[in-house]
């Protein structure tokens, strides 16, 4: 057997079920958060409890599932290698106006601790950007959250 041949038995072998399938969107939108929170170099328990309050508001899940999806999306963000993974997700399947909530629940999460870090300002501003949200959109969310 050659090795093209080899080859061609493999591909012909790969379905549509064996290719890998990206984040789920409550996955996507939990790990966006945990990025935020984690732009820092580490993640406060004030941001931690953020993330978790964010997810039950923005997904509508119970605190015992926002738990779970965090533990998966943990694991989701140390595999990454790219925002983009994350920000698809959300761009296929959210409104506008849902994309504008996930972008306040960043904010709260970049201000849990009290203070936004430039770099999860950075990461905020390149998330805009990868989610087709206008600088209006950021300044926006940012006044909601600091003004509150």
């Amino acid at each position: 057997m050659t090795m093209l041949t080899i080859l061609k038995d493999l591909l012909r072998g790969l379905g549509a079920e064996d290719a890998p399938s990206g984040p789920t969107l409550e996955l996507a939108v939990v790990a966006l958060l945990l990025e935020i929170g984690r732009a820092d170099e580490s993640i406060s328990a004030a941001e931690r409890a953020t993330v978790l309050s964010a997810a039950c508001t923005v997904l509508n899940v119970s605190e015992a599932q926002s738990m779970e999806l965090l533990g998966a999306a943990a694991q989701l963000v140390e595999d990454s290698v790219s925002l983009a993974q994350f920000t698809g997700v959300l761009n296929q399947n959210l409104t506008l106006a849902a994309k504008r909530r996930c972008l306040v629940a960043m904010w709260q999460v970049a201000q849990a601790d009290g203070r936004i870090d430039r770099y999860e300002e950075y990461y905020l501003r390149k998330l805009c950007d990868l989610l087709y949200l206008s600088h209006h959109d950021f300044i926006q969310a940012k006044l909601a959250v600091l003004g509150s």
